[in-house]
Formats: structure tokens, C-alpha cells, sequence
């Protein structure tokens, strides 16, 4: 009964803000976004609180981001009524609502996405109802609650937002068949669920995400970018850096860099078997290293590292099937692997993608565009981030990809798009063509 009552109370919501034009669409938006800007920590500090995942400054940071990145990026982006017209073509386009958008978030990121992809369907006019994880129910329930509040201070109906109060594997399925639209934001089986409810889902794959270090590229700002993009919120973004693939003949330098940016570099076998050993244990990735700080888990095995040290670096000779390794690890810890070749280098990366990560993102630092060519051409990634964090694959100003909270994987991730979710996936669109002589 519940999940009909709030499909049911999103249709009444969508019908009252029918008549919306553009600008009180666009308002809403910009209160949404507000209003998680101010309360950008309190927000953070829940979500760590709860969820015991991640790191409260890099969460702060998150939620500031994505709220300006998401917003800034459909402000000004026509999505009600008459949104393009061409003479050429003939082609009138007309923007309608998909309907009620559900929407899964997961317990990583219990603000950004519930805002993420409440943003991207009051864009269209949709509404939208959240299933939370219950590893962070509190979170999501504080944000969903200021997001209405935000909205309902303009005089818009409240219902537009809603979220499952008591979630359940199986309501979270009953939202799947009940509502118009499916965005899932979660783990495979989550996914996969979405998939299969008949109706129309766009899901996303899991990261491993490759970084390649090119012969020509600058070590000490390699060092510090792979830093960033492995230690970002202690490694639960799904764009976060995996593995940095470097030039064998600049290894002094490399492992000299990363530990002036704060990374702790193992380079002998048997310490790096105990740490490969606690992060998968018997081979399956260890829950208990889930979004952890790096000296949490170096105290699993005994071992004190550096004050303020970001990271923990293990270099491996193995790629791909040969390597634990080479699968992604949700914590701070990256793979160091040598190449010879930057044919070699792409061999590496694509082998580690082809054991999990496949249609996601892959980084390359190179001065050589020529190479940013060849890594899309032969790696099976819907991104390939060049010459900046490889967690700058879900958008950011100085990049064209759409600031968004849901990374299509393509057919290579088990996905419906190979693109960044947008405002664009959720609208219907008529087309009126014109007769043109």
C-alpha cells in the first residue's frame, strides 16, 4: 500500500506544477541546490556518523561540489515545452515529463544522489521517490527532508520528493514495477533488479578505473592527481583511481612523488601479500575495509604508517586475472604496475577492465593527444579522463561530461547508455516534422 500511496501523491504533485514555465522550473532547482549548500557539513558528519564510510572534509567536499556542478549545468538548459526548433530539419521538439522517476541510492553517497537525481527530474517536470539504503536511512532522510522544504518554501507541491520511510529488498522491487522510470545507483544485483522490473531503467556498472602515466607527462603532478583520485572519500567513488600503470624507467621518481603526497608505498612481496590478504579475504573483497582510513587498515596486519598518510600503495608485477589486486578495492589503496610500452600500458589497463570495470572510466596523463586516441580506440570505457582526477569522470567544469551521480556503462557494463546520466534521459520527447521542400 505504501509504495501505490506515494506513486499516487507524485502523480497529484506532477499535475499541480502542469502549468510550470521554465524560470519556476529552474527555481526549484536552484533552492534544491541551495539548501544543500547549507547544510553541506551537517550532512557529511551524518553520513559518516551512520555509515562509518568515507571522510567527512572529502564529503563536504562532494556535496558542494555536485550541488554547483549539477545545478550549473542544467541552468539555462531548455526542458519545458518548445526546446528546439529547426528550420533546416523541419524538426519542432516538444519536452514532456517521463512520469514518476524511481530512484535506488546507495548507503556510499546517501546525499548526492538522492539530490543528483532529484535535480535531474524536476528538471523535466517528474517527480520522484527515493529508495534509501538502510545502512544510511537517517542521511538520506535528512536530505530528501530538505529538499522538500526547499521546494515547498516556493509555494511547489512537497510530493514532487518522496522516499520509501521503511526500506526493504522488497519495496524497493515494488517501486521498480510502480513507478514510470527507473534510475539505479547501486550494486549489480541492484541493477540487474532494475532491468528486469519491465520498465524502463537506466543503471550504472561498478569502477575500476585504470590510471596511465605517459613517458611525457610530469611526475610530480602525476603524483599528486593519482593521490587525489585514489584518496577521494577514502576510495568509495565509483571513479575513483584503481591502479596507476607507470613507466618502469621512471619508477624511483614515481614512488618518490607519491610519498611527498602523502602515500605510503609498499614495494616488498611479503608485505604486500599480508595487505592483498586483508583486502580480499579468501579472494572476495573484506567489508571491514570498506571506506576505511589507510592506518585502519594497516593495523589489520600489524603495520604503523607515516602521520597523514592518504593512501596505501602496492606495486604488483600481475595484471588481470593474475592479480586480486587488479579488482576494484573500495578503500584507499592503489596498484603500482610497471610498463614497458605504451601499447603495453593499454594491455595492462584493458586486462584489469576486463575483470571488473568494464564500460566505465579509465584516466591518462599524457601530453601526447595522439594517446588519448588510441586508449578510447582500444579500452571498453564509456570514459576515458585525461590530464586530471579520474574522479572528474562525473563531470566537472573543466571537462564537457555531464556533472551527474549515475555513470552509464554501455553494453559493456550491463547499461542502457555509455554516458553520464542527464536532465535528457528523463524527458519525453515529441517531435513534430514539418513538410520541407
Amino acid at each position: 500500500m505504501e509504495i501505490s500511496q506515494l506513486v499516487d501523491k507524485g502523480r497529484v504533485a506532477m499535475e499541480e506544477v502542469k502549468a510550470y514555465d521554465q524560470s519556476q522550473v529552474d527555481s526549484l532547482l536552484e533552492a534544491m541546490s541551495s539548501i544543500i549548500l547549507a547544510h553541506d557539513e551537517e550532512l557529511a558528519k551524518m553520513a559518516v556518523e551512520e555509515t562509518g564510510l568515507g571522510r567527512v572534509d572529502h564529503k563536504v567536499m562532494k556535496n558542494q561540489n555536485m550541488a554547483n556542478n549539477i545545478y550549473n549545468s542544467l541552468k539555462g538548459k531548455k526542458s519545458v515545452g518548445v526546446i528546439d526548433v529547426n528550420e533546416e530539419t523541419g524538426i519542432t521538439k516538444i519536452a514532456h515529463p517521463v512520469g514518476v522517476v524511481g530512484a535506488v541510492s546507495p548507503t556510499t553517497n546517501p546525499t548526492i544522489t538522492p539530490m543528483g537525481n532529484s535535480l535531474m527530474a524536476l528538471k523535466g517536470k517528474n517527480a520522484v521517490i527515493i529508495s534509501p539504503h538502510p545502512r544510511s536511512l537517517k542521511t538520506t532522510h535528512r536530505t530528501i527532508e530538505l529538499l522538500r522544504e526547499a521546494i515547498g518554501n516556493l509555494g511547489a507541491p512537497k510530493d514532487l520528493i518522496q522516499m520509501i520511510e521503511e526500506p526493504s529488498i522488497e519495496k524497493s522491487q515494488e517501486l521498480m514495477r510502480s513507478v514510470d522510470v527507473i534510475v539505479a545507483t547501486g550494486g549489480p544485483g541492484m541493477v540487474k533488479a532494475a532491468y528486469s522490473s519491465g520498465k524502463p531503467a537506466f543503471g550504472v556498472g561498478p569502477g575500476n578505473v585504470p590510471l596511465i602515466l605517459d613517458e611525457d607527462f610530469d611526475v610530480p603532478l602525476a603524483a599528486q592527481l593519482a593521490v587525489i583520485g585514489r584518496s577521494f572519500d577514502n576510495g568509495i567513488v565509483c571513479a575513483c583511481t584503481q591502479s596507476l600503470i607507470y613507466p618502469e624507467v621512471k619508477e624511483a621518481e614515481v614512488i618518490q612523488e607519491l610519498e611527498k603526497n602523502g602515500a605510503y608505498v609498499v614495494t616488498d612481496e611479503a608485505e604486500v601479500a599480508k595487505f592483498r590478504e586483508i583486502i580480499f579475504k579468501n579472494g572476495v573483497s573484506n567489508p571491514d575495509t570498506v571506506g576505511k582510513d589507510p592506518q585502519v587498515i594497516a593495523d589489520m596486519i600489524g603495520v604503523t604508517l607515516p602521520e597523514n598518510t592518504q593512501i596505501i600503495v602496492l606495486k604488483t608485477t600481475k595484471s588481470g586475472k593474475d592479480e586480486l589486486l587488479s579488482k576494484e578495492k573500495m578503500n584507499p589503496v592503489m596498484s603500482l604496475i610497471p610498463y614497458k610500452t605504451f601499447s603495453e600500458a593499454l594491455d595492462i589497463a584493458e586486462a584489469n577492465l576486463k575483470i571488473e570495470g568494464q564500460g566505465h572510466s579509465a584516466g591518462l596523463l599524457s601530453h601526447t593527444k595522439e594517446h588519448g586516441v588510441e586508449a578510447g580506440l582500444r579500452l571498453p570505457v564509456s570514459r576515458v579522463v585525461v590530464n586530471q582526477p579520474t574522479i572528474d569522470a562525473g563531470g566537472s567544469p573543466n571537462n564537457g561530461l555531464t556533472p551527474t551521480v549515475s555513470l552509464g556503462c554501455g553494453s559493456w557494463g550491463n547499461n542502457s547508455i555509455s554516458e553520464n546520466l542527464s536532465f535528457t534521459h528523463l524527458l519525453n520527447i515529441s517531435r513534430v516534422a514539418n513538410f520541407v521542400e
